[in-house]
């Protein structure tokens, strides 16, 4: 990643925490919709981060999470990360498919399937508010699903980014649905040439 990244202006990074917003916002509205639970976020983060830090964000590398990771297609490619603590996971494919909570106590191929339609609709939710924000057409792989310790998911798909330079520009935020038993973290982490690309649709440079 260029060292241009490193040096963003305030003024960029309210812009970018604004699409956050617009985006994250549409993805909370319809996990609550999904689950008939409200869903609380954070207001987003946005971080340049050592790629070896952002396991941190989810409570360190030896976490057990659920993640379901998709490229982003389009004038601004990128990734974009769905992280559940493995007990979040359990609880949200408890509510999803009926059963009384604590049931799930691992993942079938029925499990993970809803789980990525999930990782979908979040992700699609997302990218089309970041689309009418930013007037960029942004389209999202099939999603792929993995249970693993955040640092092994995360290293993954970061390396793809580690290759261009060893930080990520990562917008992240955190959802919360209203009996605690769902905490997530959302992650939008554009290719170092997109960045460019973001700021200028929405007329910061």
């Amino acid at each position: 990643m260029s060292e241009d990244v490193l040096k963003l202006s305030a003024m960029q990074l309210d812009a970018l925490r604004e699409i956050g917003n617009v985006g994250a916002g549409n993805s909370a509205t319809a996990l609550s919709q999904i689950i008939n639970r409200k869903i609380d976020m954070n207001v987003p983060k946005v971080a340049i981060l050592p790629l070896g830090d952002v396991p941190d964000v989810v409570g360190g590398a030896d976490a057990m999470v659920v993640g379901v990771f998709l490229r982003v297609y389009g004038k601004a490619p990128g990734s974009v990360l769905f992280l559940l603590p493995k007990d979040s996971a359990f609880y949200l494919v408890d509510t999803l498919m009926g059963k009384e909570r604590g049931v799930t106590k691992t993942l079938d191929f029925m499990d993970e399937s809803a789980l990525m339609e999930i990782g979908n609709i979040l992700a699609g939710a997302y990218l089309n508010a970041l689309s009418h924000f930013t007037k960029l057409t942004l389209l999202p792989s099939i999603p792929a699903l993995a249970m693993d310790m955040a640092g092994a998911i995360l290293s993954v798909v970061l390396v793809q980014l580690g290759q261009m330079g060893d930080h990520a520009l990562v917008i992240e935020t955190e959802f919360l649905s209203e009996d605690d038993g769902i905490k997530g973290h959302f992650f939008l982490v554009p290719d170092p040439g997109s960045l460019d690309t973001i700021l200028g649709a929405v007329g910061v440079k």
